[in-house]
């Protein structure tokens, strides 16, 4: 999966706050969990719409952005 599949970025949907693709939740929600010591199978579970396959590839897109 590319982040381009993961994330959707649209000015009509939360004034252009990136999202994951289908949904309005916002990709920052994944890193407000794991950032409060919550795991990435917490945030499936309360966002169980939303794949592991995306959840990683943002994350992966993340670390790469950071090394």
């Amino acid at each position: 999966m590319n982040v381009a599949e993961a994330i959707s970025v649209d000015k009509d949907i939360l004034n252009g706050t990136p999202v994951f693709k289908g949904t309005r939740v916002p990709v920052k929600n994944l890193f407000d969990y794991l950032e409060a010591g919550d795991s990435l199978n917490d945030f499936l579970n309360d966002f169980d719409y939303i794949s592991k396959e995306s959840c990683l590839t943002v994350l992966e897109m993340h670390n790469h952005r950071n090394n």
